[in-house]
């Protein structure tokens, strides 16, 4: 089952039955995520995971408005967006309020063994790549390549347009394949990086 089919199915759950155990689910499902994109933008792992819990407990709160939400998953990253927003107002003496001006951190994460072989260095150079991003094409990126999200979930979720997110993904993918192809060859010893090129 399709990760979206899973959450549609454990929203309806906890909407018509208080399904405590959907709950859980749900939470287990995305709490990572949810940890690593407030992050993002709190930069603390405890208030993160505050966050995040702050979240559930709304979506448990409101579990009757439930099957108003089309789009669960992209409802709950607005949420999280919004209290880690207030949070850093209310944490920081001079709160960043600009998403240009946020240090967005890229999270990078292997689901299966075949992605654990890319060596320790071209992931290192990869996650410096991702962090020389700007940080709105930063954050559209990991949206749209970690998170999963369509282009227009991003683009209603961050209030800018679908041309907007489609170019700041064909910007950080370019700029990571970059480096990528220089990285394999040099270390191939077959090509070098000027030969390549």
């Amino acid at each position: 089952m399709l990760q979206k089919e899973k959450i549609s199915e454990l929203q309806s759950k906890i909407a018509l039955y208080d399904d405590m155990k959907a709950y859980q689910a749900l939470y287990e499902m995305l709490f990572g995520k949810l940890k690593n994109y407030c992050f993002s933008y709190v930069k603390s792992d405890e208030a993160a995971e505050e966050l995040v819990s702050d979240v559930f407990i709304k979506i448990w709160q409101i579990r009757n408005r439930l099957p108003e939400i089309e789009n669960l998953k992209l409802y709950l990253y607005t949420i999280a967006k919004n209290f880690s927003l207030n949070y850093i107002t209310k944490n920081y003496k001079n709160p960043v309020t600009r998403l240009e001006d946020m240090d967005i951190e890229p999270v990078i994460s292997f689901g299966n063994p075949e992605e654990l072989c890319i060596s320790s260095d071209i992931l290192n150079n990869i996650r410096q790549c991702i962090r020389s991003l700007p940080p709105q094409c930063r954050l559209i990126f990991q949206m749209v390549k970690e998170d999963g999200f369509t282009y227009k979930e991003v683009a209603t979720h961050l209030n800018i347009s679908v041309l907007t997110v489609r170019n700041q993904v064909f910007i950080a993918t370019r700029k990571i394949a970059e480096i990528i192809p220089g990285y394999i060859f040099s270390n191939a010893g077959v090509f070098t990086k000027s030969a390549n090129l």
